[in-house]
């Protein structure tokens, strides 16, 4: 029993997810989005009020752009990649408090939460596979 405590005690002090950083957003909560994914994937779509921050740069331009102080969220695409955990521990070796989103840019999309690129928002759909979506009411 201990240890099953220990373990997800442990994993939901690193991890979130994609509806619990927008319910975070929305209201309000202090922190940093770091989208840090390549240039081109930035540039094709990316979460509304995230900032970009390659994973590969962390180590260098964090110091210099991020508040220490603030807590950081990293995503990277989708459950099938890694950059959010080597994100993650990027911003942990600096010392930052930090959380990667599980799921990734993918699950963002597919919850229907805003996203956006250079030229502005971008169209929000919801997928029935993933969450419950309501149909209106006919009246």
């Amino acid at each position: 029993m201990t240890d099953a405590l220990s373990y997800f005690a442990a994993k939901l002090a690193h991890e979130t997810d994609a509806s619990d950083v927008y319910a975070a957003q929305t209201d309000g909560e202090r922190f940093v989005l770091v989208d840090v994914r390549g240039d081109a994937a930035w540039a094709q779509g990316r979460i509304s009020g995230a900032v970009h921050l390659r994973h590969q740069d962390i180590a260098e331009r964090a110091p210099a752009e991020l508040d220490p102080e603030v807590p950081v969220v990293v995503y990277c695409w989708s459950p099938g990649c890694n950059g959010g955990a080597k994100g993650a521990l990027e911003f942990a070796k600096l010392g930052y408090s930090v959380k990667e989103m599980i799921g990734g840019y993918e699950y963002w999309i597919r919850e229907g939460q805003p996203t956006e690129n250079d030229d502005g928002a971008l169209p929000r759909t919801f997928d029935d596979q993933v969450m419950v979506v309501r149909t209106p009411v006919a009246g």
